[in-house]
């Protein structure tokens, strides 16, 4: 399936996940997805930005180890569907949004918890988040210097 419409599917779920573990799932299938996109370019993207696109499937894939039973119980993890990245500019524009609302959902579930482990994690995701966020921010700078000819 084409990263896009992963990305899409994921943004639904988290919009409509109405319990805590279900936004903790979706949070953990967006890292599971940023690192199957980042893995993906290593390979298959641009030369000059496949060092980035490694340190993002990396990135994703730190945050997406605590995915465990979770994820699991909820159907598997939508990232292993990941067979094309058509357009890298857009999927990672696209991924990036995705984590900002993952970063927002999480800070509303960590803001209502009353479980100190559930608060935890939620902190651990966001953390998560902001770091792959970061990640994709340096790969969509390394396209863009591509995009103009390598000049810095």
């Amino acid at each position: 399936m084409e990263a896009a419409r992963l990305i899409e599917a994921t943004r639904r779920a988290l919009a409509q996940a109405r319990t805590v573990r279900d936004v903790v799932v979706e949070a953990w299938q967006a890292q599971a997805l940023a690192e199957a996109v980042g893995s993906h370019l290593a390979v298959h993207g641009p030369f000059e930005a496949r060092a980035a696109a490694r340190g993002l499937g990396e990135a994703g894939g730190r945050a997406s180890g605590a995915l465990g039973r979770a994820a699991l119980c909820a159907g598997g993890l939508r990232a292993a569907q990941l067979t094309e990245v058509r357009d890298p500019w857009a999927v990672l524009t696209g991924l990036g949004e995705l984590l900002g609302e993952v970063g927002i959902a999480l800070v509303g579930v960590a803001c209502a918890c009353e479980e100190d482990a559930v608060y935890w994690q939620c902190i651990e995701g966001i953390d998560a988040a902001d770091e792959t966020a970061d990640r994709i921010g340096g790969l969509l700078r390394r396209l863009a210097l591509r995009e103009r000819g390598g000049a810095a």
